[in-house]
């Protein structure tokens, strides 16, 4: 009985989330890596796999024997022979690498901070990261297409400034230079908050024990602070990097033409051109690129701690 109480209590606390991940994620990327294999629609969408008459009878059209007439390997073979997809995916790499460098750069002396600071500031200090979570992602990003466009204040000093030396007004706006500030603005609390976590967990006694053995401040940090500081880069590297690699709201805003990452050729696909099955095949490529991901900082960090 007692038996039956507990493995009825697991299936009460992991049945739901369980039952969440087969509706919300198995279930679509199933169909997904479905749709990639499936001809398009005289009128984009899919190639329709039943027909209804008259009556409203359904008939399935897809059969043993007529199968290679409603799957192909097509949308593959054009992602595979056409280079400037592979370019997107790498130029998507950069910006999300660039963007996960500057965040950590950034990041950790913030992060130090407050992880040395007194209770009560450190509490402080948290909130005020956390604060933007507080309002809308867009609002944000509008924001920033105010701050960054023509008539503002700091384009305008800026342009003052670069007159005095002789150089032509320059357009933040739509560039790449305003991409990565957008992605460096919205990831750097995800990556400021697992390097907290980490960093206010340090024995402060090894560092007084590395001073005392003779280190200056500079061994104490790369020889001491930063190999236990690893499992919260590695943490906070997937949490910037992964988000960062598919999106596609911050390119299209504050982004131009030269500025378009793979997460706005899927929506473009899906929403614009129609063409679901390469835009299916878009989003499994992607996909596994960020499982890859996510698997290495995975061991990156599990190796971290094991050399603790």
């Amino acid at each position: 009985m007692q038996n039956r109480i507990q493995r009825a209590a697991k299936w009460l606390i992991s049945g739901p989330p369980l039952l969440y991940l087969l509706i919300f994620f198995a279930a679509p990327s199933l169909i997904m890596g479905f749709a990639a294999f499936r001809f398009g629609g005289d009128y984009g969408g899919l190639m329709p796999l039943t027909q209804t008459d008259d009556a409203g009878k359904t008939t399935l059209l897809i059969n043993l024997h007529n199968w290679h007439d409603f799957l192909t390997l097509e949308s593959f073979g054009r992602f595979f022979e056409d280079s400037i997809y592979a370019g997107l995916f790498l130029k998507s790499f950069w910006y999300a690498g660039l963007t996960t460098i500057i965040c950590i750069v950034m990041a950790y002396p913030l992060a130090w901070l407050i992880a040395r600071s007194p209770k009560k500031t450190r509490d402080l200090l948290v909130l005020l990261v956390i604060l933007p979570f507080w309002s809308n992602f867009l609002i944000r990003v509008y924001a920033w297409m105010i701050i960054l466009g023509p008539q503002s204040y700091f384009s305008k000093v800026l342009n003052s400034v670069l007159a005095v030396f002789g150089v032509e007004p320059v357009s933040m706006l739509f560039s790449q230079f305003a991409v990565i500030v957008g992605l460096v603005y919205v990831h750097l609390p995800f990556m400021v908050l697992p390097l907290y976590a980490n960093l206010e967990k340090h024995d402060m006694a090894l560092l007084d024990a590395a001073q005392d053995l003779g280190a200056n401040a500079w061994q104490r940090f790369w020889k001491v602070t930063w190999p236990l500081s690893l499992p919260g880069i590695w943490a906070g590297t997937a949490l910037v990097f992964i988000p960062a690699l598919g999106m596609f709201a911050i390119p299209d805003l504050l982004g131009g033409t030269n500025s378009i990452m793979v997460g706005n050729l899927i929506k473009q696909q899906f929403l614009d051109s129609r063409d679901w099955p390469f835009g299916s095949v878009l989003s499994i490529m992607l996909t596994l690129a960020v499982l890859l991901l996510a698997a290495f900082a995975a061991w990156a960090g599990s190796r971290g701690k094991e050399k603790q």
